[in-house]
């Protein structure tokens, strides 16, 4: 989870926020929630209510493939564990 958080920080210059709510706010993707493949269903409920982009970020090739399933018919996108953009998130 830290190692997937410090890359998508670095990469896009957001902001970990290590208290409760999302993970990641950055300026050039918007929100991100980063979650293994245990805790990807928490995702969407986390990032309920943020306007503009949202993304959940999987920690492994598992993690990514089940927020693929859970975000289908959503506006939330999905990353890779190093912030490549999988599936862009439609959310205004």
């Amino acid at each position: 989870h830290k190692a997937t958080v410090n890359r998508i920080v670095q990469r896009y210059s957001g902001e970990y926020n290590a208290q409760e709510g999302v993970d990641i706010n950055s300026p050039f993707v918007g929100t991100v929630e980063v979650e293994t493949e245990k805790t990807v269903g928490e995702a969407p409920t986390q990032l309920q209510g943020h306007k503009g982009s949202v993304y959940i970020a999987g920690t492994n090739k598992e993690a990514v493939a089940k927020a693929l399933d859970t975000t289908k018919g959503t506006t939330i996108g999905v990353m890779d564990n190093k912030g490549n953009i999988v599936k862009s998130s439609t959310r205004r």
